[in-house]
């Protein structure tokens, strides 16, 4: 799941903003960025470790998400768009309200927006995630 998180977001080692306007860097690291900031690889690698322990402790959390697929599909998701916008989600509800794995697909399959616009890799990610949680 981690070669696959890393994939999906890719590393950059000066720092970015988003398309959300966030600045950014490593794989996907927020926290406390600057303009400007630079760091090494082994910097992003140890960035990614302690925001994935985050996420992994927030999902770990949640009851129904009971096998390794859910848990990397719901561990993507909350890395990639955040824990509150998940708890927000209807992607939660259904997941909590126990419902079909088709009605889950489709929830995952939802958020490729960026800016309106639909982002092929968010596209892509989506259902890698929705592959995961039926896996």
């Amino acid at each position: 799941m981690i070669s696959k998180l890393k994939e999906f977001e890719g590393l950059r080692l000066t720092a970015y903003r988003c398309s959300g306007g966030v600045w950014t860097i490593g794989y996907g690291h927020t926290k406390d960025v600057r303009r400007g900031q630079r760091i090494s690889r082994v910097e992003a690698d140890r960035l990614l470790r302690d925001d994935l322990r985050e996420v992994e402790s927030y999902v770990n959390g949640i009851a129904e998400v009971n096998t390794q697929g859910k848990f990397d599909a719901v561990v993507d998701f909350c890395f990639n768009l955040g824990a509150r916008s998940f708890a927000h989600s209807t992607l939660y509800k259904y997941i909590k309200a126990r419902r079909s794995s088709a009605d889950i697909r489709q929830q995952f399959r939802r958020w490729i927006y960026a800016d309106g616009k639909v982002q092929d890799g968010l596209r892509r990610r989506r259902e890698w995630e929705a592959n995961r949680w039926c896996g």
